[in-house]
């Protein structure tokens, strides 16, 4: 009897040393903390596409003066009468990344055409040119409030200038001037905001200043040249634009 009440006391005993135990395991295991879950990685999300067109409120930056060529030889520096560039319309085409919410780069295509008049003392002076730029920006977006988002940027690149011939026309008698090309450096100021038209596209209204260095426009005339001119006739004094451009940016992913 008493060794039946002893094995009795001893199982209780165990029952209940063992009962706690095995309640803190299941403890353990129920409230365990979550194992690190594997996140999918989204790669190319923050690319876009983007397109312009601008329209220049104010083009600056034509050729003021213009050396003349007299058998000597001799060259005279003259002044334009007046003379003045525009270059109303332009375009513009590029591939861009998003950073961050507020950092973004894009490399850019730019178009432009422009003509070029001038007048001296009994002639007229009228010449085309065509701009094409290559252009890497960067812009700084302030934080979107309702669908607009403000941003500021700068670029800087190369713009290749083709001027076409200059036709001079000195009392009826006309003349052709070559006209000449130059890759030139370029830089860009912008401002503007974007609005989310959807998810995945936006439309950009936008201001920008750009400037093209200055460099040769025009040489002389076939006459000149076979009485030995040689060199550049004029040069440009840079183009600058102020434009205001409106455009869409579509994020691809």
């Amino acid at each position: 009897m008493f060794m039946r009440l002893a094995a009795t006391s001893a199982l209780a005993a165990l029952t209940g040393i063992a009962a706690p135990a095995y309640a803190a395991d299941l403890d353990e295991i129920i409230y365990a903390k979550e194992l690190p879950v594997t996140q999918t990685v989204e790669i190319g999300s923050g690319w876009y596409l983007r397109g312009d067109l601008g329209y220049s409120a104010r083009t600056r930056g034509a050729a003021t003066s213009n050396l003349i060529f007299t058998p000597g030889p001799t060259y005279t520096a003259t002044s334009f009468n007046t003379s003045s560039i525009d270059s109303d319309w332009s375009g513009a085409v590029g591939v861009g990344y998003n950073f961050t919410d507020y950092l973004r780069s894009d490399l850019t295509f730019d178009y432009a055409e422009g003509k070029f008049n001038a007048t001296t003392a009994g002639a007229a002076d009228t010449q085309r040119f065509k701009q094409y730029g290559f252009m890497a920006n960067a812009y700084v977006d302030l934080g979107t409030f309702v669908g607009f988002t403000p941003y500021v940027g700068a670029g800087a690149g190369v713009t290749l200038v083709e001027y076409g011939a200059l036709s001079r026309d000195p009392l009826g008698a006309n003349t052709s001037h070559p006209g000449e090309d130059s890759w030139r450096f370029t830089y860009a100021l912008m401002t503007g905001v974007s609005y989310d038209i959807s998810k995945n596209l936006k439309l950009d209204l936008g201001y920008r200043y750009s400037k093209v260095d200055d460099g040769a426009q025009f040489s002389y005339d076939a006459a000149s040249v076979a009485a030995g001119a040689r060199g550049v006739q004029a040069y440009d004094n840079g183009i600058e634009k102020h434009e205001v451009r409106a455009g869409l940016r579509y994020s691809l992913w």
